[in-house]
C-alpha cells in the first residue's frame, strides 16, 4: 500500500478517535476524541490534560490505536479510513513543534498554560482503506522511510510563501507530499501531484496555491 495515500488522509483530518488501554477497567479499550497535528515525520502529535482519563491510560500503557475517517463523508463504510497502531510517548516539545501545533490548534495555547502534556504516536502498523479494492497494511519501516522536512526549513518556506499569497489563504504547514492551509477560514489539505524532491519545489508549489 502506498504511504502517500495514508499521509493524505492523515493531513485531511483534524480530529481522530484515540483508543487507550483502560486502567480502571482492564482489558477494555477506552476511546476518546482528540485534536492533533503531525510532526515532520507525519507522526500524530496531541496534548492532553494530566487529569484526563486517556492521559492516565497513556502513562500507564503506551499501546494505543488511532482511528481516522475522511471528513465530510457520512457513508462511513465506504469512506476512506485508517487505523494506526503504535506507541504513545509523553515528551517535551521543542519550540518549533509547539508553534506548529498552535498554528493548527490555536486554542491549545490556553490548554498549555494549564496541565496539558505533549504526546506523540509512533506508528507500528497502519491499516488503510482508501476505497473498493484499495486497502492494505503499511508497516513501521515504510513510515520511517518517509522524507522529513526540517522544521526550520518549513518555517522559512511558510514565511516566504505567506507573504506572496492573498490574505484569504493562511498556511499552517507543508511537507514533501502537500500543504495544510486555511482558505477563507476553512481547513483543507492540498496534495502535490507526485512527491516534491527539494524545498525549492515545495516553495514553488506553495506559491501556486493562490
Amino acid at each position: 500500500m502506498k504511504p502517500d495515500l495514508a499521509i493524505s488522509l492523515l493531513h485531511q483530518c483534524r480530529h481522530a478517535t484515540l483508543a487507550t488501554q483502560s486502567q480502571h477497567d482492564p482489558g477494555y479499550p477506552y476511546a476518546s476524541a482528540i485534536q492533533y497535528c503531525c510532526d515532520e515525520h507525519h507522526r500524530p502529535v496531541f496534548v492532553a490534560s494530566n487529569l484526563a482519563e486517556h492521559s492516565k491510560n497513556l502513562l500507564a500503557d503506551p499501546h494505543i490505536s488511532l482511528s481516522l475517517l475522511a471528513p465530510g463523508d457520512d457513508a462511513a463504510q465506504s469512506a476512506s479510513r485508517m487505523t494506526i497502531l503504535g506507541d504513545a510517548e509523553c515528551f517535551e516539545a521543542p519550540d518549533a513543534l509547539r508553534q506548529r501545533l498552535l498554528r493548527y490548534i490555536p486554542e491549545a495555547e490556553e490548554w498549555l498554560a494549564l496541565d496539558f502534556m505533549f504526546f506523540r504516536l509512533r506508528p507500528k502498523r497502519l491499516r488503510l482503506i482508501a476505497g473498493l479494492g484499495r486497502m492494505g497494511w503499511i508497516d513501521q519501516s515504510g513510515w520511517q522511510a518517509l522524507p522529513a522536512l526540517v522544521p526550520d526549513v518549513e518555517s522559512a518556506l511558510l514565511e516566504e510563501a505567506q507573504a506572496a499569497l492573498p490574505a484569504s489563504i493562511r498556511l499552517l504547514g507543508c511537507d514533501y507530499f502537500g500543504a495544510d492551509l486555511l482558505e477563507d477560514g476553512r481547513y483543507r489539505r492540498a496534495d502535490w501531484e507526485g512527491t516534491s524532491n527539494a524545498p525549492v519545489q515545495i516553495r514553488d508549489r506553495l506559491l501556486q496555491l493562490a
